[in-house]
């Protein structure tokens, strides 16, 4: 050991740096007319000034603490807008613009800008935030063209849920368990398949959801049985937990696990194996558990609902996802991988209305990015190449057409059919419901009601 390392007091003053601090940030989050264009990220620390107008590429240029932005925006005026510091926060200022500037959908000319504004700017949203927790050492200027998660479901121009994703990274090649938090919809499944694919197992990624599990059969689905082991039982089946050896076990609301089920779960994290029903003998596995849930699972511990010795075991590393209204930073990096995802073939020639633009960044999304997925899928459907207008996003409850009669057999009770027609389509929502002969909002119906899941589904095409 070298005796400084000793006798020198360190300094805390790297540490103190190395934290988060608030600082304000202008995030480009959505362009109505190329839903599919990289968003953005700028650090309006240390800056005066921003100005933001047409350019033939988009770009971010820093010089004597002013802030330059171009977009290709064809709606823009080549000097749209500017913020100025004013005082402790920003003041926006309209460049007398052929189109005028939109502040939370009002025209505006000039105003104080308060933190969550969204600005509209030709077919361009903005999103002001005045104190994101922010790294020194984080980038001033961030595309998303640029980002290069290994997994595509950790991309995020959010940096505080950047550090948690850069974490979920490190431990994604461990053995450690991962439980995920969050509401129903907000992707927690993405973020199990993201640590699979991180973790280099060989296996599979099987995914069970716990809530949809039968009581009396969820010891069978997990653990498998053999023949014989009950009525019915005419052959040996592997369960869920073996279908995951050498792969990721993802439990999705794992709080609504029943008591029973809870203890032979303990039971085979604990000793590496499982016992099918109507086996005298374990079988060793070796698999790696995700479980995800929007319970709080530490409540539970104490009202006695949950096994504390499970808890400990699920918690080796706790991811909390946020809601979509909370992520409106990330909302074009979602819309743009929900219509490559689901409208492949209809997704570069997308467009929005800056209305229905507007409606998707302030809409609350109870459902989440389930939710969104459904809107959007649907309103392409109904657009048929033409922009996309707020009402075909947002249908009230009495206009969904009734539930028509589906051409190839698929009705509510026929899941066999909507699998495979799923499977013939990669799960394309929009295709499907082609196929079928039915709309797409019913074809979610249906996948909601069977705990269909679509992920895994496209993984076995």
């Amino acid at each position: 050991m070298v005796r400084g390392d000793i006798d020198e007091t360190l300094s805390l003053v790297e540490d103190v740096r190395e934290r988060a601090q608030p600082r304000p940030q202008l995030y480009v989050v959505f362009d109505a007319a190329r839903p599919l264009a990289p968003t953005s990220r700028h650090s309006l620390e240390a800056i005066d000034e921003v100005t933001i107008g047409r350019g033939t590429a988009a770009s971010a240029t820093r010089r004597d603490r002013v802030l330059d932005l171009r977009r290709i925006d064809r709606w823009m005026s080549s000097v749209h807008v500017r913020l100025r510091r004013n005082g402790a926060g920003f003041q926006i200022e309209d460049g007398g613009s052929k189109n005028g500037t939109l502040v939370n959908g009002t025209r505006t000319s000039e105003a104080l800008l308060q933190d969550g504004d969204v600005i509209g700017v030709g077919q361009t949203l903005l999103l002001f935030r005045d104190r994101v927790p922010t790294s020194v050492r984080a980038p001033l200027d961030v595309d998303t063209s640029e980002l290069q998660p290994r997994v595509a479901a950790l991309a995020t121009l959010s940096p505080e849920l950047g550090v948690m994703f850069d974490a979920l990274i490190a431990v994604g090649s461990s053995a450690v368990p991962v439980l995920v938090y969050g509401e129903t919809g907000t992707g927690k499944e993405g973020i199990a398949r993201a640590v699979h694919a991180l973790s280099h197992r060989k296996g599979p990624c099987v995914a069970v959801n716990c809530g949809a599990l039968p009581t009396a059969l969820v010891a069978s689905e997990l653990f498998g049985y053999r023949a014989g082991a009950f009525s019915g039982a005419t052959e040996d089946r592997p369960g869920l937990a073996r279908s995951a050896d050498g792969g990721t076990l993802f439990l999705d609301e794992i709080g609504d696990l029943p008591e029973v089920a809870q203890t032979a779960l303990l039971r085979v994290l604990q000793e590496r194996e499982v016992l099918p029903l109507g086996a005298t003998r374990a079988i060793p596995i070796d698999l790696r558990v995700v479980a995800a849930t929007h319970r709080d699972l530490a409540a539970a511990v104490a009202k006695g609902t949950f096994r504390a010795d499970l808890f400990a075991r699920l918690r080796g590393f706790t991811a909390r996802l946020p809601p979509l209204r909370e992520r409106r930073e990330d909302f074009g990096l979602i819309v743009a991988a929900v219509l490559r995802r689901h409208a492949p073939d209809e997704g570069e020639h997308v467009t929005f209305t800056s209305t229905a633009a507007r409606a998707l960044i302030e809409h609350p999304w109870p459902h989440n990015i389930r939710e969104l997925e459904r809107r959007l899928v649907t309103a392409v459907a109904l657009a048929r190449g033409t922009p996309i207008e707020r009402d075909q996003l947002f249908e009230e409850p009495d206009e969904i057409p009734a539930e028509p009669a589906a051409a190839d057999g698929a009705d509510a009770g026929d899941r066999d059919a909507l699998v495979a027609a799923l499977l013939a389509t990669g799960g394309n929502i929009v295709q499907t419901a082609r196929r079928l002969g039915t709309h797409p909002r019913q074809v979610y119906r249906w996948i909601d009601r069977h705990a269909i899941s679509l992920a895994e589904l496209r993984t076995r095409r």
